[in-house]
């Protein structure tokens, strides 16, 4: 027997290993090379004319690029999905701006979460002990109840909620569906703003994606995430008045 040749169970680790290794590169890559400047409200007023001429010049292709770009962007965790998203509306307007986005950001996190749920889950899982398993327990009841309301509201990074929903068993279905579905609204939002951004850089005034969740909008991304609750509390109740009944 060689004994340089390695155990398959220690093969396999080594292949499990190398999506995490590429997506640490890619985001390390990122930084190193300055790429963030990039994504930023300044480089798209610097570059407003060229962009919007080669939309106009490509059309679909520069459609698909554009979907591309923000899908990597997402699969890799990269900073700047708000901007990415605004310039979706900006180029394409609020309607097929949404459209791009959301598909581009549903196979961006669907990746992700293969990544993640096929290379370092488990071990994840094994050190997160009672509380992941407790969780687990929430996502199991109503898992696509409990993803919409995580993409509704934004209370935690969009990066944090591709990952979460692998380390808590829940299926590629149900996560597929419950990103493509509950990141419509909010991406509509910024999508919309993003198709005015003309306007704003046309009067020289200053833009910041920190004042678009109003608390109009905030209070309307909550009340939908409460609807999608509702299958939840009303299995619970029926659960409970079957008890009672007993």
């Amino acid at each position: 027997m060689d004994d340089t040749t390695a155990p398959q169970g220690t093969s396999l680790s080594y292949k499990r290993l190398i999506p995490v290794g590429v997506l640490v590169l890619g985001l390390v890559a990122f930084f190193v090379f300055d790429l963030d400047r990039f994504i930023s409200f300044e480089a798209l007023r610097e570059n407003r004319a060229a962009l919007l001429n080669w939309v106009d010049a490509y059309g679909v292709i520069a459609a698909l690029i554009y979907m591309l770009i923000y899908a990597v962007a997402i699969a890799f965790s990269l900073p700047g999905g708000a901007v990415l998203t605004i310039t979706g509306g900006f180029l394409f307007g609020s309607a097929w701006g949404t459209v791009c986005v959301v598909f581009a950001a549903t196979v961006g996190a669907t990746a992700l979460f293969l990544i993640a749920k096929t290379s370092f889950g488990d071990a994840l899982r094994a050190k997160a002990g009672p509380a992941l398993q407790r969780m687990q327990d929430g996502f199991q009841e109503g898992a696509l109840s409990y993803l919409l309301v995580l993409r509704l509201v934004p209370l935690f990074p969009f990066f944090l909620v591709n990952l979460v929903p692998a380390f808590l068993g829940v299926s590629l279905r149900v996560y597929v569906i419950g990103t493509f579905i509950g990141i419509i609204p909010g991406t509509f939002v910024f999508a919309t703003v993003g198709a005015g951004l003309g306007s704003v850089f046309d009067q020289g005034g200053e833009f910041s994606a920190a004042g678009i969740l109003t608390p109009q909008i905030i209070t309307a991304l909550v009340g939908l995430a409460v609807l999608a609750l509702i299958p939840v509390v009303y299995k619970k109740i029926k659960a409970r008045s079957g008890k009672a009944t007993a």
